[in-house]
C-alpha cells in the first residue's frame, strides 16, 4: 500500500518547478535539497518488502496521488503506479520528478516507429517551431546525420527568432564520462568543446539570437545519462529511444502534449541540476495553463482534431512528391500534419520502384554496407508508415516511471519507479504481455515472465539478434539475448512453452534476422504493453545497465486506443512477427535448423569474459575511442 509519507509527498503544493517559478535564479539541485534533502535515503532497500496486492481502498489512495484529468485509470494502471510510488519511501527523488507531478494526463498526437534519423527530423521541426525555449537531453552524441539535423535546426531557430526580434533559450545535455565527473557529475561544456570535431554544435556567431548552454552528465562509474527527451516552450515534449549518432536502428518516439509536459519539464530541471543562465522563459507558464504564448498556427493539445488512419497517411504520402528533409537541404513543415505527409512521401514508391524497394531505400540510408531486400513484396495497405497519428478524443492517464543514474559497480539501486512499474505490470497481467527491447536479460525480469506464463498469461517479446553481444556476454551483465531466452525456456514446462513467443527483430524488407554486428537491420525500441491497454515507452532497456545504473525516462499510459495504435505500428513497420520467431529452444534458426550468421553460442564465464572484453575494445576502436 502507499504509505502516509508518500501520500503526503504527492499532496504537497510545492514542486521543483513551482519553487523555481518563484525564483528562477535558484539552481534546481538546491531546490531538490530544500524540498527533499531532509528525507532519509535508503538505496539498498529490498523491494520484496513492499510488494503486495492492493485493496480497493489502497487503489483509491493511489488514485488520489495523481492528477488524472477527466478519466479514471484502470486497476492495473493504478497498481503499477502505486508500486512505483512505494519507491519514494526509500528516496523521494527515485523517479527524478517531484512526487505531485509523477501521475498526470495528456495526449499522444504522434508516435514515431522508424529509423533514428526520422525521429530527429521531427525533433528538428519542433526546434525550429519553438517560440522561446528548447530543452534537449540525450545520451550518446557524435557527428552524424542526426547531429547535423539538430545543428541546422538551431541555426534556423536563431534566424527565425531574429526576424521576430526575440531571443530563444536553449539548454542541451548529453552523457560524457571524464575524470572531472569524480568531483561533480554535472560538467559545464565549454564552447571550444561543444563546437569541436567530436560534438559539432553551432558556434555562437552562427546562433546570435539563442542563449545557449550545454552540460554533460555522468556519475562514475556506471551512472550513464541514458534518458532521451526534449521539451519545447513547455507545450510539447518528445520521449524517445534513440541517441544522436549514425546507426541502422529502428527506434520509437512518443510526442505528448497537455499536463504531462509539466512533469517532463520538472524532470528536465532536476536533471540539469545547475543554475540556468539565463533562466527559462517558461518558468511561470506551466503546460496546464497552455505553456508559453505562441504566434504559431498549429492547434495544440485538445484542439488538434481527430487522428488520421495509417492507410490514409500512406495514400496521402503516395499522392505527392515532397523533397526529403535532410542536413544542408532542410524542408521544415509548418505543422505536424505536414510533417507526417512529407515523411510518408519519402517512403512511397518512386517511378519504376516497388513498395519493397522504396522501404529498402530508406532503411539503407544509414548503412555503410546496404542490405539488399530479402523479404516478400509489400502489398498495398501494409506500407511502412513511420509517423503514426495517435491522437485520442480525450486525454489519457499518464505517469512518469523513471530512474536516476547510479554509479557504483553493484546492483543495490534497483528499487526505482521504472523497475517497479515494469514488474508490477508483468506480475498483475491477466491476459497478455508484449515487450520489444534491444536486450532482455535483466535478472528480476526473467523469473517474473516465467511466473506470468505459469499463471496462463501469454508472453510475447521481440529482441534484436546479437544486440551488444560483446557487452552482455561479460559475466555479471546478464548474458546475450540467446542465453536469456534459453534460460526462460528452461523455467517453463513443455505445455507452458506454448504461451511463450520469442522473436528476433526482422526489418520490414527482410525475411530473416540480421545480427547487429553487421549494422544493417537493428532495433532499439523500448516498449511494454500489458493486457492491451497499459503501455510503457521510453529510454529504458530490459537489461542490466538500465535496470541498475542508467538514468532513464519512461511514460506509462492507460489507453486501449493508443496501445492498439502502438502495436499496429510495431507490426506494420517490421517483419518480426512473420519471420523472426525463435525455435523451441529460444534460438532463431533458418530452414535448415542452423542459427543465424553471427550467433555467438553459449560460452562459459572465462570464454565469455575474453570474447566480451575483446568485443568491447573493438567497439571502442570503431567509434574512435583510441
Amino acid at each position: 500500500m502507499v504509505s502516509e509519507h508518500v501520500f503526503q509527498l504527492c499532496q504537497a503544493t510545492e514542486t521543483v518547478s513551482s519553487v523555481y517559478a518563484q525564483d528562477p535564479t535558484q539552481a534546481p539541485g538546491d531546490i531538490v535539497k530544500k524540498l527533499y534533502g531532509h528525507h532519509k535515503k535508503d538505496l539498498h532497500f529490498d523491494p520484496e518488502k513492499k510488494r503486495a496486492d492492493l485493496s480497493t481502498h489502497d487503489l483509491e489512495i493511489a488514485f488520489k496521488c495523481g492528477r488524472w484529468g477527466p478519466t479514471k485509470p484502470s486497476p492495473l494502471f493504478l497498481q503499477a503506479f502505486a508500486d512505483s510510488l512505494n519507491c519514494l519511501d526509500a528516496d523521494p527523488m527515485s523517479g527524478l520528478v517531484s512526487p505531485p507531478l509523477m501521475g498526470s494526463h495528456g495526449t499522444v498526437p504522434l508516435t514515431v516507429i522508424a529509423p533514428l534519423t526520422d525521429i530527429i527530423r521531427h525533433c528538428s521541426n519542433l526546434i525550429v517551431r519553438a517560440e522561446r525555449e528548447v530543452f534537449f537531453i540525450t545520451c550518446s552524441w557524435s557527428p552524424s546525420v542526426a547531429q547535423r539535423l539538430v545543428k541546422d535546426a538551431l541555426i534556423e531557430l536563431s534566424k527565425r527568432a531574429g526576424s521576430r526580434g526575440q531571443r530563444v533559450v536553449v539548454k542541451m545535455m548529453y552523457d560524457k564520462a571524464a575524470a572531472a565527473n569524480a568531483i561533480d557529475a554535472h560538467q559545464v561544456v565549454k564552447e571550444a568543446a561543444y563546437t569541436g570535431k567530436s560534438i559539432q554544435l553551432p558556434k555562437p556567431e552562427e546562433i546570435p539570437n539563442l542563449d545557449f548552454e550545454v552540460i554533460s552528465l555522468h556519475r562514475l562509474v556506471l551512472g550513464t545519462l541514458h534518458a532521451k527527451f526534449c521539451v519545447v516552450d513547455r507545450k510539447v515534449a518528445a520521449v524517445m529511444s534513440n541517441n544522436m549518432e549514425d546507426n541502422d536502428n529502428v527506434e520509437m518516439m512518443t510526442h505528448v502534449e497537455g499536463p504531462i509536459v509539466d512533469s517532463i519539464y520538472d524532470t528536465a530541471l532536476i536533471t540539469w541540476n545547475n543554475h540556468l543562465n539565463p533562466p527559462l522563459p517558461s518558468h511561470a507558464a506551466p503546460a496546464t495553463q497552455g505553456g508559453l504564448p505562441t504566434s504559431g498556427q498549429e492547434p495544440l493539445y485538445m484542439d488538434r482534431g481527430p487522428a488520421r488512419g495509417q492507410d490514409q497517411i500512406a495514400a496521402d504520402g503516395q499522392a505527392v512528391r515532397l523533397p526529403e528533409h535532410m542536413p544542408d537541404d532542410p524542408h521544415y513543415d509548418a505543422d505536424l500534419s505536414g510533417e507526417i505527409t512529407r515523411m510518408q512521401s519519402c517512403y512511397s514508391m518512386k517511378p519504376d520502384e516497388t513498395r519493397l524497394q522504396a522501404t529498402t531505400r530508406q532503411l539503407n540510408l544509414p548503412c555503410k554496407k546496404p542490405a539488399p531486400p530479402s523479404g516478400p513484396e509489400i502489398p498495398e495497405g501494409q506500407e511502412m508508415t513511420p509517423y503514426i497519428s495517435s491522437m485520442t478524443s480525450a486525454p489519457v492517464p499518464m505517469a512518469l516511471v523513471s530512474r536516476p543514474p547510479y554509479g557504483p559497480v553493484d546492483k543495490h539501486n534497483v528499487f526505482v519507479p521504472q523497475n517497479e512499474a515494469w514488474l508490477s505490470c508483468v506480475r498483475n497481467a491477466k491476459r497478455s504481455i508484449f515487450i520489444q527491447t534491444p536486450d532482455l536479460n535483466a535478472a528480476p525480469l526473467i523469473p517474473a515472465l516465467a511466473a506470468a506464463i505459469k499463471r496462463g498469461v501469454e508472453v510475447t517479446y521481440y529482441v534484436c539478434f546479437g544486440y551488444n553481444d560483446a557487452g552482455e556476454i561479460i559475466p555479471g551483465q546478464g548474458g546475450t539475448n540467446d542465453q536469456a531466452a534459453q534460460s526462460l525456456v528452461k523455467d517453463v514446462s513443455h505445455e507452458e512453452r506454448k504461451l511463450l513467443h520469442i522473436y528476433y527483430y526482422v526489418g520490414k524488407d527482410q525475411d530473416h534476422p540480421i545480427h547487429q554486428s553487421f549494422k544493417q537491420r537493428s532495433c532499439h525500441i523500448k516498449l511494454l504493453i500489458v493486457d492491451e491497454h497499459v503501455g510503457i515507452q521510453g529510454s529504458g532497456n530490459q537489461d542490466t545497465q538500465s535496470w541498475y545504473h542508467s538514468q532513464e525516462i519512461n511514460i506509462m499510459l492507460d489507453s486501449e486506443e493508443v496501445c492498439r495504435k502502438w502495436r499496429e505500428g510495431i507490426e506494420r513497420n517490421q517483419n518480426t512477427r512473420t519471420f523472426g520467431e525463435a525455435a523451441e529452444d529460444g534460438i532463431w534458426r533458418d530452414k535448415n535448423g542452423e542459427p543465424g550468421e553471427g550467433y555467438m553460442g553459449n560460452p562459459g564465464k572465462v570464454e565469455g569474459l575474453f570474447k566480451g572484453v575483446g568485443g568491447m575494445l573493438k567497439k571502442m576502436k570503431d567509434k574512435g575511442g583510441f
